[in-house]
């Protein structure tokens, strides 16, 4: 459910930064605006494949920890970018890092659990 959200959210930011934003933002904010939605597109894709791999055997309970760590990179790396673009608040910035560790922790138990099995 998550990752369906997410994704939805995601294709409406597209959206509205390929049509509301054009002209408002010069080029690197634009460039900013999209790095956020492509890694929030990518990391709801991966909530829906932890949702499905424990049919396969993999350990539901690292699977639902990486989705944890999905989840916070999306609102913390994707959030941070929308906020800073958006309405320029710079003391965001420094959370960025945080998310992308957070997508970084998911894949790492994603893939411990595929060595596990």
């Amino acid at each position: 459910m998550c990752g369906a959200l997410f994704a939805l959210l995601a294709v409406m930011a597209g959206a509205f930064g390929a049509h509301g934003l054009r002209g408002v933002l010069g080029d690197r904010g634009l460039e900013v605006f999209q790095t956020a939605v492509t890694y929030q597109v990518y990391h709801s894709l991966a909530l829906i494949l932890v949702a499905i791999l424990p049919l396969t055997g993999l350990s539901r309970n690292l699977l639902g920890i990486a989705a944890g760590f999905f989840v916070a990179g999306i609102l913390l790396f994707s959030g941070s970018l929308y906020l800073l673009v958006l309405t320029d608040i710079r003391w965001v910035g420094p959370v960025t890092p945080v998310g992308g560790i957070g997508f970084m922790m998911g894949w790492i138990l994603v893939a411990i659990s595929g060595f596990r099995r």
